[in-house]
């Protein structure tokens, strides 16, 4: 009769693309013939007068596996149909970038036979895993500036293979940030990453400032005076960027007044002013004289001050969080309207005028206005009279006597005989 149909079929994959199919011997059976069917419909089968019989197979296929025995009287009934599934393929065109310095992207292209995708980094201390069904995953808390071997898992104790990727640059810390001339500032930082380019960018209101270094300090140059600026640095290197560090505040100094201007506004007041600095919130002005020092401190671009003084002038900008920087001026000097002003007849032509000096080092001029004619004497210095001559008879004459100063007009508050 016909032999019975084959049992204790086991199925084994010995190794990745073969499948070993075996059995035990039947009573009567002179040779055996397995059938593989393939879940894509392609058939083979293997006859052979042992009991086991190789197949290749391959990755991410279901097989339908049938053994019959055959002799002179024919077929064996069917047995048991038997299916395996081979592992899935390894995905194909990995990719893996660097997303910040602790996170890798990693992007691969579907293959058949899998349900689930298992993602592995092993690097800097430790392991970072990642499943899921789509062809990509994120693998993150990782350490920055570190390289990490990336891999796909195949199967349940298969792997695909690894890579090596090197995660982002790590944020830099700036440590300092020091003044080194006026406009100039330096930037410092702790230097943790290799093979990276530091760039240091500093805001303002009037735009951006850049320096670069590979070491671990740069120079911002040509700041303006007067500004809040945020400072902050970044780390490129071949592997990509980093995030930002903190931002650090950086005010500058406020800009020096381009100008001061003195003008005597009565015969015992005098106006200093200057133009208003960039940044500055008030301002501190330094008087040196023979008679002593004064001081004003104003939130005005002005200080009145007395007549009769050389002044040196120094002044001093400060803005709102007490940054100063100290100008220098050149000296500049308030006269004084001389007191106890006289006159006397020389004749019929002639008038002489005395005064009280407030200061010997002042000259003075004497002016006579009248109907007839305008004249003017100027003695020599150190004199505290003047005598004009030749001057029409018969008239009515002003007579005012004013210093002599190398700035501005005439003073025109001085009193008048």
């Amino acid at each position: 009769s016909v032999p019975c149909a084959p049992v204790n079929i086991s199925i084994e994959e010995d190794e990745p693309g073969y499948l070993l199919v075996s059995w035990s011997n039947v009573n009567f059976g002179h040779y055996y013939v397995v059938f593989v069917k393939s879940d894509d419909g392609l058939e083979v089968h293997c006859n052979t007068s042992h009991t086991p019989c190789y197949f290749q197979s391959d990755c991410g296929f279901t097989y339908f596996i049938s053994v019959f025995a055959y002799n002179k009287a024919g077929q064996s009934p069917l047995g048991d149909v038997f299916n395996y599934t081979t592992a899935p393929c390894c995905p194909g065109h990995i990719r893996a970038a660097a997303v910040s310095g602790d996170t890798l992207r990693v992007t691969w292209a579907l293959v058949r036979g899998a349900e689930l995708y298992g993602t592995r980094a092993v690097g800097g201390g430790g392991e970072v895993l990642c499943n899921g069904t789509a062809a990509s995953c994120t693998l993150s808390a990782l350490r920055c500036d570190t390289i990490s071997s990336v891999g796909e898992a195949r199967g349940s104790n298969a792997s695909c293979g690894s890579e090596s990727v090197a995660t982002a640059p790590c944020s830099p810390e700036i440590k300092n940030i020091s003044k080194e001339a006026l406009s100039v500032i330096s930037v410092h930082w702790q230097s943790n990453n290799k093979e990276a380019n530091y760039i240091v960018t500093a805001r303002g209101g009037a735009g951006l400032w850049h320096c670069t270094s590979s070491g671990n300090s740069c120079t911002l140059i040509n700041l303006p005076c007067g500004l809040v600026f945020s400072v902050s640095a970044i780390v490129r290197s071949p592997v990509g960027q980093s995030l930002p560090s903190y931002s650090v505040p950086l005010e500058a100094a406020p800009r020096c007044p381009n100008e001061l201007m003195l003008t005597q506004v009565t015969q015992s007041v005098t106006n200093i002013s200057w133009s208003v600095g960039m940044g500055a919130q008030t301002y501190v002005m330094m008087l040196e004289s023979p008679k002593g020092q004064a001081k004003c401190h104003t939130l005005q671009n002005y200080c009145l001050l007395g007549c009769g003084t050389d002044y040196a002038v120094s002044l001093k900008a400060v803005s709102e969080t007490g940054l100063t920087p100290s100008c220098m001026y050149q000296g500049y000097s308030s006269a004084c309207c001389p007191s106890g002003v006289k006159l006397s007849r020389l004749s019929n032509n002639g008038i002489r005028v005395y005064w009280q000096a407030s200061d010997e080092k002042i000259n003075y001029n004497t002016d006579l206005h009248g109907s007839k004619g305008n004249f003017t004497c100027t003695p020599s210095s150190g004199l505290s009279h003047c005598s004009i001559t030749e001057i029409p008879c018969g008239d009515v004459y002003t007579v005012v006597v004013t210093p002599v100063t190398d700035k501005g007009p005439k003073l025109a508050f001085c009193p008048k005989k």
